[in-house]
C-alpha cells in the first residue's frame, strides 16, 4: 500500500502509525511532500517499509512547515463514509459497488460528492483527509 499526502505534521506520524496498524496494513510506504525527519523516523520505527518526503525547500535550507490544513466541516453521509472506508481498502469503485449493491457509476458519484466536500479528487488524498479527521478509523 501507498499512502500520499501533502504534509505530516509533528506529531502525526504516531497517529498514522495507529491508523495503518488498525487497518492491519503491514506492507506500507509513505509518500509525502514534506516531513520532519522525527516524523520520518517515527513512520520508520513504527513499521513502515518506507518513507519519501522533502525536508528542506529548494534552496536547501529547512522548509518552514506549511499551516495545518483546515479541518472540513462538511457532513458526511453514511453511505459516503461506506465508500470511503471501502476506498481506504483499497477497493476498485466496481468492488465497492458489489459490496454495497450499487453501481459502479453510483460509487463514483459518491467519490465526486465526498471530493466537493473534502476539497480535493485524489483518492488517496481523500484517505488521509478522513484518518486525519477521524472520519473512518
Amino acid at each position: 500500500m501507498c499512502v500520499v499526502v501533502t504534509q505530516i505534521a509533528e506529531g502525526e506520524g504516531e497517529t498514522l502509525v495507529r491508523a495503518l496498524r488498525r487497518r492491519g496494513a503491514h506492507r506500507v510506504v509513505v509518500l509525502a511532500r514534506r516531513a520532519g525527519r522525527v516524523e520520518l523516523r517515527t513512520l520508520l520505527a513504527g513499521g513502515l517499509r518506507g518513507g519519501v518526503a522533502s525536508t528542506t525547500d529548494a534552496a536547501g535550507t529547512p522548509a518552514r512547515p506549511a499551516p495545518a490544513p483546515p479541518v472540513p466541516t462538511a457532513e458526511l453521509s453514511a453511505r459516503e463514509l461506506s465508500v470511503l472506508s471501502r476506498v481506504a481498502e483499497g477497493r476498485t469503485n466496481r468492488l465497492i459497488g458489489e459490496e454495497l449493491g450499487l453501481s459502479a457509476l453510483t460509487v463514483k458519484s459518491h467519490l465526486a460528492r465526498i471530493s466537493r466536500k473534502l476539497g480535493t479528487g485524489d483518492r488517496a488524498e481523500l484517505v488521509a483527509i478522513a484518518i486525519r479527521n477521524r472520519f473512518i478509523d
